[in-house]
């Protein structure tokens, strides 16, 4: 069981409004046949598909929106999966041309809760890295989750809650 935490999430995937406000993005767009979709499961969102290389392809992601306060400079994500590596992304606007900010980590199998600060996070436009500043938890409009590294085959990982925290404040994880 993953530490309780006080106060709200940010996002609570629980709720079918939070899980309704996010979208599938996935190679499809350039062509590949990568297919995921997302799923209210009990307590949480399910995030399932497959990754496929065919077409050059091999990369399926989520998308939604969400509002970091001003003073947030920890990100809490409660997660469990497949056992593979996956990469939790943040944007700072919904431009087809803007970069996003990208941490890895792997879904174990038992509900985890990862601790990310913006010096986890890399700037990376359509698989590259890029020269940018260090993201601001303040200034992110989307978070979401990615698949790829020529990872292909199915996959599976549940999402509980995204919280925020200001640095130094005690959160037990």
């Amino acid at each position: 069981m993953p530490f309780t935490f006080p106060g709200p999430p940010l996002l609570d995937f629980s709720s079918p409004d939070v899980v309704r406000t996010f979208q599938v993005i996935n190679d499809g767009v350039m062509g590949g046949l990568s297919t995921s979709r997302l799923n209210l499961a009990p307590g949480s969102m399910s995030f399932t598909g497959e990754v496929s290389l065919e077409n050059n392809g091999g990369f399926a992601s989520c998308r939604g929106p969400v509002r970091f306060t001003a003073d947030s400079t920890v990100l809490l994500l409660t997660v469990r999966g497949d056992g593979r590596r996956y990469k939790l992304t943040l944007k700072l606007d919904d431009g087809p041309r803007t970069a996003q900010y990208q941490a890895a980590f792997v879904a174990s199998q038992e509900w985890k809760t990862l601790r990310f600060q913006p010096v986890d996070f890399h700037a990376n436009f359509r698989g590259r890295a890029v020269a940018a500043p260090p993201v601001q938890f303040a200034d992110v409009r989307y978070v979401g989750l990615l698949i790829s590294d020529k990872q292909s085959g199915p996959f599976r990982v549940d999402l509980k809650e995204i919280r925020a925290e200001a640095e130094g404040s005690k959160s037990g994880t």
